[in-house]
């Protein structure tokens, strides 16, 4: 017998029970289209998560002071007043890596406008700030050096917080007030959306570095700061090259450890890899579990099919066909169903996972090589599975299934 006639035997066989054929696919069907949806929800996450690192900037460095130590408290990270205004200056003239450097000093404050008021953060920093984080105005322009030398009252507002003094209106030329200061509003920027810890990009202000330092802070130092290599490759040169000038500068010896740390765009995007990583593994290995069980239906489907059909594998054993023919009859079998039952779960998981976008409002990316795993592992679910039982029927003897009633 030959491959095309087992394959007729075998659907006409299928088409025979239609309704039981149906509900053993059900498992695969359920079992590929949760694996599908399922990582498509965690590859979605994570390519949220990677959009949400991009938009902190191009080739960042981010420069943060050390940990206080007094009394044998320590303050953490950032307590230390180690960043100057001094280093930022050599950093830009002597790490040849180092395209552009900024300070981000941060305060907060209650923003007053009109009748209108709204709680924000201030950032300070340079015109070189915006290019580092390629964060272009919507209107209006950016503040200038010469904004940063004379210390101007002059700043540059978030979405956010146009949307809350503003209500989305005109404010390009407008005069707020922060913590009681006169600031003339001359640009507005466009919109970053949600950072990679969750907080709102759009919610802030940014003003020249030195206004925030004497004028809001009353500080000389440098909360931290921003820097961006040249390139993508020069990523490690620039932060061994920050590291190295900072420890000379700040008279560290070899036996002691930095009072600032320097972290790459690339450390934050690899830990959040891993952990997007992971949870998609979790999510589809949780789904394969219904893949199983889908599996073991075919098997015990056919196990009854075998029983059932004792007697129709003696008499075409007498007239002929041998133990590989009745085994390739019921192995296709049981691959038909767990084929139909994965074309079947991968429209039902793109489908889902679509629906999941919509009504959740979570991202979703349905990649080509989770549907063409979903789909090659419900084949070898049902070959698996399959075997026992056609290898089962393909060993009866022929005269006892004839006498099989």
């Amino acid at each position: 017998m030959n491959i095309l006639n087992i394959l007729k035997v075998a659907m006409r066989s299928l088409n025979r029970n239609k309704l039981r054929s149906f509900l053993t696919m059900l498992g695969i069907i359920i079992g590929v289209g949760a694996v599908i949806a399922m990582m498509a929800v965690g590859r979605g996450a994570q390519s949220r998560i990677e959009e949400q690192i991009a938009s902190l900037g191009t080739n960042v460095l981010m420069i943060f002071p050390g940990s206080s130590n007094q009394a044998g408290v320590r303050g953490g990270m950032g307590s230390m007043s180690s960043l100057t205004p001094d280093d930022l200056a050599a950093i830009k003239n002597q790490c040849s890596a180092v395209q552009m450097v900024s300070p981000a000093i941060r305060t907060g404050g209650q923003v007053v406008f009109a009748d209108n008021n709204w709680a924000t953060q201030v950032m300070g920093g340079t015109e070189e700030y915006f290019a580092i984080r390629n964060w272009p105005v919507s209107s209006g322009q950016y503040f200038t050096e010469a904004d940063v030398r004379g210390a101007t009252k002059v700043c540059v507002l978030g979405q956010t917080v146009v949307d809350n003094l503003f209500k989305g209106g005109d404010c390009i030329g407008a005069i707020i007030r922060i913590k009681k200061l006169p600031f003339k509003v001359v640009g507005v920027l466009a919109m970053k959306g949600q950072s990679a810890q969750g907080s709102d990009q759009d919610d802030v202000i940014i003003a020249p570095f030195t206004t925030v330092q004497k004028k809001l802070m009353g500080v000389t130092f440098l909360g931290m700061m921003l820097a961006s290599a040249i390139s993508d490759d020069a990523m490690t040169d620039a932060q061994s090259q920050i590291s190295e000038l900072l420890r000379s500068r700040h008279k560290i010896q070899a036996w002691e450890d930095n009072d600032f740390t320097v972290r790459s765009q690339t450390e934050i995007a690899s830990a959040a890899e891993s952990t997007t990583q992971v949870l998609t593994i979790l999510l589809a290995s949780i789904a394969s579990i219904s893949l199983l069980v889908g599996g073991i239906g075919i098997m015990n489907i056919m196990l009854v099919s075998v029983t059932e059909r004792t007697r129709e594998i003696g008499i075409r054993m007498s007239i002929g066909a041998r133990g590989r023919d009745i085994l390739f009859q019921f192995l296709i079998e049981a691959m038909v169903l767990s084929l139909f039952g994965g074309l079947i779960g991968v429209i039902l998981g793109v489908s889902a996972s679509k629906l999941i976008s919509v009504l959740a409002g979570w991202p979703t990316v349905v990649s080509t090589m989770s549907v063409g795993m979903a789909f090659v592992f419900s084949a070898a679910v049902g070959i698996f599975f399959g075997f026992y039982p056609a290898r089962k029927a393909a060993m009866l003897n022929p005269i006892d299934a004839l006498r099989y009633e």
